[in-house]
Parts: C-alpha cells; sequence; structure tokens
C-alpha cells in the first residue's frame, strides 16, 4: 500500500492512499471551515451551505446529483463539525472521475436559488426541532455552551431556529467566497486509486477554487459553569467536563490514554465502580477531544435524578484518586492497546484511512505514519498519564450539563458543582 501527496498551483492539497485489493475508492474534500469560523450573525451557515450543496449547480438539479452517483451505485454525503466541513463519495474504481466532478460542481458552483433556500430552510429548522427531543443533543449542546461561553465553540453546529431563519443566499456566497479557499482544502481518496489519476482529475476540475488565505478563528477560551434544561425525560443525562487538551500538545496521547483507562470500556474505572460495584447508571463513558488550540475530557452518564449526586461524588472521587496514584501497569497497557487498535484498524477501512489523511494533512501539512502514531501511544507512562490527569482537572473551573432532572434541575445541578469543587 503506498501513501502519497501533492500541491496544486492552486495550493489545493491532493492525498491518496492505495489499496490495490479493493474494488471501491472512498474520497472526498476536506474544507477547513466549521462552525467555529462563523460570526453570532452567520450561527449555523457552514451546516446550512453543507445541505445547499446538494440543491442544484449551475449543471445539474438537485435530482440529476441523486440520480448521477446512484446510476453507478456509489454514494455522495456531506457533515459539518466545529472545524471542518467535508463532502464525501463512495464508488467504484472505474467511476472516479463522475465521484470528483460531481464534488467538484457542487462545491464550486451552487445555484443557490431562492426556492431551494426556503425549502432546505425547512429541512434544517425539523432538524434543530429533532435536537429538542434527544436528551443526549441537548445535554452536549449544553456542556458547549458552558465550557466555552459566547464563544462560536460553544454554540450549536446546526444553528437556531431564529439564526437559520435570518441566513440568506447572498450570505452563503459571502461565506463561499470567504472561506472556501483552495489553501485551506484537501482531496483525499482511499482504495483501489492511482495517485497520477487523482491529481489529474484535481488539476482539471478544482481550478476555480478561491485562491488566498481566509481569516483565522478566533481563538477559544474555556470558561466552565453550569448549563441546565427542565426538560422532563425518563433519565437524567449528565456531562461533567474539564478543559481539554490540544491535538497538538505533547500531552494529547496521555490523555486520550487516560480517557480509556478511565471511562472507556466495560473495563475502565468508572464502569466497574459506577455501573458494576455500585448499579447506579446502564452506561458511563469519558471522551477527550481536541481542536487545534483547545479540548474538552468529558464524562457522560444517564441515570435517575436522585442518583446524580452519588455518581458525581465517585466520579470526583475517581479523579482525585488518578492525581494522587499512578494507574496500574495492567490498566496502562490496556488502555494503550484500545488505543492502537483503533487506529490500526481505520487504516484498514477506505472510508476511515481518507477522514484520517485529510484530517492529518489539514492539521499539520503532512501525513502522520501508523509507526509514528502507534510509538507516540506506546511513549505513554504511567507518570504522564498521572501528571496529564493533574492538569486536566486542576487550575480552571469545572462544567456540568444536565438534562431530564425535571423541575429538581436546578437544585441538583448546584449541588453536584459543590461535589466538583466549583
Amino acid at each position: 500500500m503506498s501513501t502519497t501527496i501533492s500541491r496544486l498551483s492552486n495550493g489545493l492539497r491532493v492525498v491518496s492512499h492505495r489499496m490495490p485489493h479493493l474494488g471501491t475508492v472512498a474520497l472526498g474534500l476536506w474544507v477547513a471551515s466549521g462552525a467555529r469560523h462563523e460570526t453570532p450573525e452567520q450561527h449555523g451557515i457552514s451546516h446550512f451551505l453543507e445541505h445547499m450543496a446538494f440543491k442544484g449547480t449551475a449543471r445539474r438539479t438537485a435530482a440529476e446529483i441523486a440520480e448521477e452517483i446512484e446510476q453507478v451505485g456509489g454514494e455522495l454525503n456531506a457533515a459539518t463539525s466545529l472545524d471542518a466541513t467535508y463532502y464525501y463519495a463512495r464508488v467504484l474504481k472505474d467511476d472516479v472521475g463522475i465521484a470528483i466532478d460531481l464534488l467538484a460542481d457542487i462545491v464550486q458552483n451552487p445555484r443557490y436559488s431562492e426556492e431551494d433556500l426556503a425549502r432546505e430552510r425547512d429541512v434544517i429548522l425539523q432538524e434543530i426541532a429533532g435536537t429538542k427531543d434527544s436528551p443526549d443533543d441537548i445535554v452536549y449542546d449544553l456542556i458547549q455552551d458552558a465550557a466555552f461561553a459566547n464563544q462560536p465553540l460553544g454554540r450549536p453546529i446546526l444553528g437556531t431556529a431564529e439564526s437559520v431563519s435570518a441566513i440568506t443566499t447572498a450570505d452563503l456566497r459571502a461565506f463561499l467566497a470567504a472561506r472556501y479557499r483552495a489553501s485551506h482544502m484537501v482531496l483525499s481518496a482511499a482504495g483501489n486509486i492511482e495517485h497520477g489519476d487523482l491529481v489529474r482529475h484535481a488539476e482539471a476540475l478544482f481550478q476555480g477554487l478561491n485562491a488566498g488565505v481566509p481569516s483565522a478563528a478566533t481563538p477559544a477560551k474555556y470558561v466552565g459553569g453550569s448549563r441546565l434544561s427542565d426538560k422532563k425525560f425518563e433519565q437524567a443525562h449528565v456531562v461533567l467536563g474539564f478543559e481539554g487538551i490540544s491535538f497538538r500538545d505533547p500531552a494529547f496521547y496521555p490523555a486520550q490514554v487516560f480517557s480509556g483507562l478511565f471511562g472507556g470500556g466495560m473495563s475502565s474505572r468508572l464502569f466497574q465502580e459506577i455501573r458494576e460495584k455500585r448499579g447506579l447508571c446502564y452506561s458511563i463513558y469519558s471522551s477527550a477531544w481536541g481542536l487545534g488550540d483547545t479540548g474538552l475530557l468529558s464524562v457522560h452518564a444517564a441515570t435517575g435524578p436522585e442518583m446524580i449526586g452519588e455518581l458525581v461524588d465517585v466520579v470526583r472521587h475517581e479523579l482525585h484518586v488518578m492525581t494522587e496514584d499512578l494507574a496500574s501497569e495492567r490498566e496502562l497497557q490496556r488502555s494503550k492497546a484500545q488505543l492502537k487498535t483503533g487506529l490500526l484498524m481505520s487504516l484498514e477501512s477506505s472510508v476511515g484511512r481518507a477522514e484520517q489523511m485529510a484530517r492529518q494533512v489539514l492539521a499539520f501539512d503532512r501525513l502522520l505514519p501508523a509507526e509514528e502514531l502507534i510509538e507516540r501511544v506506546e511513549e505513554v507512562s504511567r507518570d504522564t498519564v498521572r501528571e496529564t490527569v493533574r492538569r486536566l482537572v486542576s487550575g480552571t473551573t469545572p462544567c456540568i450539563a444536565l438534562v431530564g432532572a425535571g423541575c429538581s434541575a436546578t437544585s441538583v445541578a448546584k449541588r453536584a458543582m459543590v461535589r466538583l469543587g466549583a
């Protein structure tokens, strides 16, 4: 298997990973522009832009876009995150040209008709309404708001009914022109493909991309605090959060290893102590994600409102233990094995590999060999895990989000914050 990266004259980076044993290719265009690049007036525009890309171009109607990709049995979709938007396809190896042409067309030549805008706005408003019925969606929107209050990172990616209703076609065109710059895009493909063919397609089809460099995102500032919703559900969902670590920081991998041994599976400390020994919830897990300048360590559980206090106490105690005592060698090796396995398994999937390569190039302007990633995991020691935990839980105000505790939400949240030491 071979991996190659090239840069076109307009700054677009093209990367591929040849997997000749496959009969398909996964490919996509990743744009370093997401929800965190929006002003308050633009809230939700990145996601709206992604939706509108499929509503027709100067050459194709929305129906023709769908028919053309499905005529060859392919898939075409897109997604928006905090720091990126990506448009991706999966096709048979002989149909790569069709997929690239479609991707180039929807990104460079969107039609943005008023009629389509009004119709898709209604679709997005229904999508936003759907999140109000999901305690998981609500609680994670709340924890983001608590962690990064009054900042783009703290706002829901979808936008609000008010912000989405105010977006116009002129707004979409202005945002596209300002943010979708070739120098901040990556065309990534993995599967049965020749790199030279991919570059030729890209040179022919992506010359219309805007040149130059878009403005940088406002640096994030972690805040902390509590957010709650008294909307009633069968269970109370709680997320506890602490300022996390950027993926550029050397401590990023120790944070990942810690999250794994703390709440990364059935053998983790939280699962064993809170689920198995105490029966306080059905599931509990931790996660540690990072962006270029910040991150968030979080613990999520769903339980009865009357059990939240004890659950928070146990989480706080286990965190304190981790700051004072070393993790066992067995725990460390188990978490490192899980992390390494996840990294290596992603290389076996053309979809996962295409995304991994694009994200690496956007973040570091280079590809990180699997050997380098494994080495970073292997370098994590019990001491570095302990020091990372101390850094994560000290010096900043923790945050808590609570959904589904009904009228007792305020008092429950206050008691939980006191237990966390905020």
